[in-house]
């Protein structure tokens, strides 16, 4: 009788297989990029046999909010996602996308927090999914269609204005056309000025094509800050109105007259949750990262300068630190130095952990990868939220960590064959010392990779080996793919 032969056999793991359920001992086989097997495998062979006794064995990670768009063809190695154990990510979040976008030069405006040049945007979906493919990413992405691209595709420079009905078509039949080539869904990022000044009305109508092919809809709200519930209001009204599944983007409640406010907000989602898809995502993390805003500024505690490119020599230094060198007042100076970006100090611990914790949270680390100093998130996300909010804390249990890392996010933006150890799926795996695992990249120090991770597999395919990246770029872009015929009159 001959014994079954795999490509991979991890044996001896502990399995944490991404649906919730707790932690079981057994043998995982992969045959190419799928998983063939688990059990008891002591009679097996393969071509790589890796004993990962001591070791928990999980899905690979999904980011379920990034901003990879250009990292994933600029930067393929994905160095700071890998080192993380994370084996997917969403790209196209809070309204920057890179398609449908065909204007030439310098990226204009919020593009630039993503894309510093025109090389990593496209004029359609399809044309920016092969710059992905043809740059061969050691992990796979899918990506959704930005709200404030579309409106500067169609509207130009001309942004601090509603949309007129014309335009508001326009944007709905590019969002078709990206739809039809596989995106997730349309994205929003309504806090930000390109997009500020769009009526509820115009991001329902861009959003409605989603209902029909089974599309998401995500949402960086217009204020999470003193008006957050009438932000999470607004987001629940568009996904209603567009009969769409929403997600609200990196939940959180800014500002010192907001802390604590997380039990209205979870309060509101929970009680929408009774008659409408709804979920959300949050970074574990007291401070936030996007562009230097006097408004972001005022709510903090401390500003700490990200990237700046009329005076680089402010880059990781404090907003009150570059004042003083310019003798002026830290309002003074944030006109000084645009376009720059920061890091914003204005978050409870009490918020963040509730919002972790909460019914329907999922992970995702919202890096910024162009910043010159990054949030520690774009590096630490993941191996944080198991370090300090499972073993040190004990604020969620393993499986349930991993549930809102793996299948939990799988679920939610329709990764078919992803997040969860299950024969058939796709392996994507990671392996790591549940004992030992943290994040090391802090605000001083932020790409420093996290300690713990052991393997991860994308797609059957080793990427990381003792700790180490490996040179496999195995990622693929997936797709949205629900199996219904998609179709949607135009009108003119």
């Amino acid at each position: 009788m001959s014994h079954p032969h795999f490509d991979v056999v991890l044996r001896n793991g502990s399995l944490v297989d991404g649906t919730g359920r707790s932690a079981f001992s057994a043998d995982l086989a992969i045959i190419g990029d799928r998983i063939a097997k688990i059990g008891n495998l002591q009679a097996a062979t393969a071509a790589l046999d890796i004993d990962v006794h001591g070791l928990v064995v999980s899905p690979g990670f999904i980011d379920v909010h990034t901003h990879d768009d250009a990292a994933l063809i600029v930067r393929p190695q994905m160095t700071a996602k890998l080192t993380q154990g994370i084996t997917t990510v969403i790209g196209g979040n809070c309204g920057i996308s890179g398609a449908p976008y065909d204007r030439r030069g310098p990226p204009p405006g919020l593009l630039r927090l993503i894309f510093k040049s025109d090389h990593c945007l496209a004029p359609t979906f399809a044309e920016y999914v092969k710059k992905v493919r043809d740059a061969a990413p050691a992990i796979n992405a899918a990506f959704l269609t930005g709200h404030i691209t579309l409106r500067m595709q169609v509207m130009g420079e001309d942004l601090n204005r509603i949309a007129t009905p014309g335009e508001v078509r326009q944007m709905r039949d590019l969002q078709v056309d990206c739809l039809q080539q596989g995106s997730l869904g349309l994205s929003t990022g309504l806090f930000y000025p390109p997009a500020r000044a769009a009526s509820t009305s115009e991001v329902v109508e861009v959003a409605r094509p989603l209902g029909a092919c089974g599309g998401i809809y995500t949402s960086h709200i217009r204020d999470e800050s003193d008006k957050v519930i009438e932000g999470l209001q607004e987001a629940l009204q568009i996904g209603r109105e567009a009969g769409v599944a929403t997600i609200i983007s990196h939940h959180k409640c800014m500002g010192r007259r907001n802390f604590g406010r997380s039990v209205e907000t979870l309060a509101l989602l929970d009680a929408a949750r009774q008659h409408q898809p709804v979920a959300w995502d949050v970074y574990p993390y007291c401070a936030a990262s996007t562009l230097l805003n006097e408004e972001l500024v005022a709510q903090s505690s401390k500003t700490l300068v990200t990237w700046c490119d009329p005076h680089p020599e402010f880059c990781a230094r404090y907003l009150d630190e570059v004042a003083r060198a310019l003798g002026c007042t830290p309002t003074e100076a944030i006109p000084r130095l645009q376009p720059a970006g920061a890091i914003y100090f204005l978050m409870d611990e009490a918020d963040v952990t509730r919002i972790m914790c909460s019914s329907e949270a999922m992970i995702g680390s919202d890096g910024l990868p162009e910043d010159l100093h990054p949030h520690p998130r774009l590096w630490g996300t993941f191996p944080r939220v198991l370090g300090q909010y499972v073993r040190e804390r004990g604020v969620m249990t393993l499986a349930s960590a991993i549930h809102r890392m793996t299948g939990k996010s799988a679920r939610q933006f329709g990764l078919q064959d992803r997040g969860q150890l299950a024969v058939g799926k796709y392996a994507d795996v990671c392996v790591f010392d549940a004992e030992s695992i943290r994040d090391t990249a802090t605000f001083e120090q932020p790409t420093t990779p996290a300690v713990g991770i052991h393997y991860v597999f994308v797609n059957g395919n080793m990427a990381v080996a003792n700790g180490t990246p490996t040179a496999a770029r195995a990622g693929k872009v997936l797709l949205r793919e629900d199996g219904r015929e998609f179709a949607m009159n135009r009108t003119s």
